[in-house]
């Protein structure tokens, strides 16, 4: 079940808001979002619900032995056990194929792969986020197992972030409201969510497959392979983000306050900076609890060099098992420590625009090599990027940007905060009108979702 389906969102979503607000306090309106999260995990992994109920109890209890045993080292044990059993798992099932197959091709064998179940790289981090806070905080720890698997499977972030960390919703998971004001936002948070991934997200997503199979019928050529990274940027963009609203419109439907996962990223001046505005929670999560604990920016040169390089390699691992995901994240590793030892002082002095644009080139690039999991195309359109083996454009190409028109420069305006710069009283006045665009907006997503066949998020797969 996802998110963009009529099931969930004619079905699911009514019925388990009904249940939540009939629920007479906190402890029956955790029961029913428990109970709703377990279903909705169920309904898409039948088999590996049981190991997020096994590994929710492994969890916790090591985590008790974190925050009550006295000495140091039965401590760090138990915190050990936490941290090890949840990432075991996750690296046989996301990584023991791609480990394993290079011996098993030496003898002769094969590795049958594992099926990925839907969300295990991020309810992992929560794990890890909960053993961890509670060794560097013993009053953190949640007595209620029950508050703590509905902490790691709470559905509204449950296959596809944010990353939440526990220290930042341990207290609402036994004291929350919902204020009408809250429900409001809400639900418009959750239609801006709907309308990224269906009116957005998966237009873009057509344009994209429309060049690709362009490419692979003519050939790629330099415009069309800068006009192949433009689309996947807002593709990615629209549908990640717009699963991240609509997981934080319903997370603040139910009274958590879920941090913010996007912040504009294509306005970025640098490559640091486009770090900090995309997939915060994943950058969170590998600043505070792998680089800042390796000694961060506190040690020489050299360390921190190191730091950054196990940081992003661990990075573009989580994405996946493949080596285009091991390349993206040396790729950001090299461009980032480019940034800060050597150009630093000539990009402080370039124009904003300037910064912005190239940017922006660099992290399409970067997207190019997300892309493309096939060496050889990889290969082909890198090249192709710099006008190595390519020519400038190809007939194909235009009937491409016929076929899609003015819609991804559309999309490209709605990837920029465009309402920020009106004042705060002209926002009040327009506040209805928004309200009613966003009501036009679900409406015209549901119609949308009836003629299309299953389309899940791209994060799903990570």
């Amino acid at each position: 079940m996802v998110f963009s389906s009529l099931s969930f969102l004619l079905l699911f979503f009514p019925l388990t808001v009904g249940l939540y607000f009939a629920a007479p306090g906190i402890r029956w309106k955790n029961t029913i979002l428990l109970l709703a999260s377990v279903l909705f995990y169920a309904w898409g992994e039948p088999v590996w619900v049981f190991a997020l109920l096994g590994l929710t109890l492994l969890v916790w209890v090591c985590s008790a032995g974190v925050a009550k045993w006295r000495h140091r080292w039965l401590r760090a044990l138990a915190l050990a056990a936490g941290v090890a059993g949840p990432m075991a798992v996750l690296v046989w099932v996301k990584y023991g194929g791609f480990l394993l197959a290079p011996v098993a091709r030496l003898f002769g064998g094969s590795i049958r792969p594992v099926t990925m179940p839907l969300g295990i790289s991020f309810f992992t981090f929560q794990i890890v986020t909960y053993v961890v806070d509670v060794y560097r905080n013993r009053e953190l720890y949640q007595k209620n197992p029950f508050d703590l698997l509905l902490y790691i499977s709470c559905f509204p972030q449950l296959v596809a972030g944010p990353i939440v960390r526990y220290q930042d919703v341990a207290d609402q998971l036994s004291s929350r409201t919902t204020t009408m004001e809250d429900f409001t936002a809400g639900m418009k948070r959750f239609a801006c969510g709907l309308g990224k991934k269906v009116l957005l997200a998966n237009i873009c997503g057509k344009a994209v497959d429309a060049v690709v199979a362009s490419h692979a019928l003519y050939g790629v050529s330099t415009l069309g392979g800068w006009y192949l990274a433009f689309l996947y940027s807002l593709q990615i963009y629209f549908d990640f983000s717009g699963y991240s609203d609509m997981a934080i419109g319903m997370g603040r439907v139910f009274g958590f306050r879920y941090a913010e996962n996007f912040n504009y990223p294509y306005i970025s001046q640098s490559i640091s900076e486009f770090w900090r505005r995309w997939h915060i929670s994943l950058g969170t999560f590998f600043r505070e609890y792998v680089y800042i604990p390796m000694g961060g920016n506190r040690v020489g040169r050299a360390r921190q060099l190191c730091n950054l390089l196990v940081v992003w390699a661990l990075t573009g691992l989580w994405h996946g098992a493949s080596l285009n995901f091991v390349l993206w994240g040396l790729y950001y590793f090299v461009l980032i420590a480019l940034e800060r030892f050597v150009f630093k002082p000539l990009l402080q002095r370039l124009p904003p625009l300037v910064r912005g644009v190239c940017t922006y080139a660099l992290v399409l690039v970067g997207w190019v090599i997300f892309y493309f999991t096939d060496p050889a195309q990889l290969a082909v359109t890198l090249k192709a990027l710099v006008g190595i083996g390519a020519p400038l454009v190809r007939q194909e190409l235009w009937m491409v940007l016929r076929q899609f028109s003015w819609f991804p420069l559309l999309a490209l305006a709605a990837a920029f905060p465009l309402w920020k710069g009106l004042r705060q009283e002209v926002l009040d006045r327009l506040d209805g009108a928004y309200t009613l665009w966003l009501c036009a907006v679900f409406v015209l997503s549901v119609l949308m979702i009836v003629g299309q066949s299953y389309n899940p998020f791209i994060y799903f797969r990570f």
